[in-house]
């Protein structure tokens, strides 16, 4: 019999909390940018969009490997790092939804 998923089911819970988060920061945009589809052209809009798009659909997948490999009975100590690992990738999202006042657009610095 194998046990519960734990490792699988708290990093699922913590980029679920990180999802909200970003999607929060969303909808803080669109109502401050008054926007209610699309990026109305905001960089700011269209950057937070993009950063939960990319959690939003990266996420899924990695979680049903991390299960996979935790079910499968491989090294606890590969599971937990393999689980931080992907926490710290999901929480860059939030630092790449993050101002960038600096940047052109798509993303690259203008130049000085």
């Amino acid at each position: 019999m194998t046990s519960f998923p734990t490792v699988t089911a708290t990093v699922a819970a913590l980029i679920g909390l990180l999802a909200v988060l970003l999607a929060a920061r969303v909808i803080v945009f669109r109502v401050r940018f008054k926007v209610n589809a699309g990026d109305g052209g905001q960089a700011l809009l269209a950057q937070a969009i993009r950063a939960h798009a990319n959690l939003v659909e990266h996420a899924p997948l990695a979680l049903i490997v991390l299960a996979f490999a935790e079910a499968s009975v491989a090294w606890r100590w590969l599971i937990l790092i393999l689980g931080v690992l992907l926490l710290i990738a999901a929480w860059r999202a939030l630092g790449a939804s993050a101002t960038r006042s600096a940047a052109a657009p798509g993303g690259r610095r203008a130049p000085a």
